[in-house]
């Protein structure tokens, strides 16, 4: 019996990058149990979406795929504004510490290691990144990333206005 069917391929609109895969062991009695642990990034570049999950598995399929099912449980929209974030801003979570500038358009992404990683699948063209401290934990720096991010607030037309009428004010009254 021949089938004449096309394999279905699952077309998911997140791209996930797989940060770290670690070989996880416990003491139990009897001897060692061995498992795995994923950190998976997860982005969805169309509507500036990133994510990170870290989970454990029985083998580093069952980690990764449990990893990304988090990330994308815990996803952070980006504001981007000129090809950028919108201001600078400073994040803390645990040890590690980072700041985050705007950058000028055709600069592209100044930073390093996993922040880099969630700044692209963030699809932020333009940005300026340094990890402060003296932190390499992929993980806490992939953190304090999405959590970053997820402090930026876009600046609204109304408040915009009101600094202008303020200003305006303020020159009135010296005249």
């Amino acid at each position: 019996m021949a089938f004449n069917r096309k394999p279905q391929f699952k077309k998911t609109e997140f791209e996930e990058v797989v940060l770290d895969i670690a070989r996880v062991t416990r003491v139990v009695a009897g001897g060692k149990r061995l498992s795995f642990r994923a950190t998976v990034i997860v982005g969805n570049k169309e509507k500036n979406q990133v994510g990170v999950g870290v989970d454990k598995g029985k083998d580093v399929a069952q980690a990764i795929q449990k990893a990304s099912n988090k990330a994308k449980k815990n996803l952070v929209i980006v504001p981007i504004i000129n090809d950028t974030i919108p201001h600078e801003i400073q994040g803390k979570y645990k040890a590690a510490k980072i700041i985050l500038k705007p950058a000028q358009r055709g600069k592209g992404i100044i930073a390093g290691g996993a922040v880099r990683t969630v700044l692209k699948l963030a699809n932020v063209p333009n940005a300026i990144a340094k990890i402060l401290g003296n932190t390499s934990n992929a993980i806490n720096n992939a953190r304090v990333t999405i959590l970053t991010l997820s402090k930026l607030k876009v600046p609204s037309k109304k408040s915009e206005s009101k600094e202008k009428q303020h200003a305006n004010s303020s020159i009135k009254k010296t005249k």
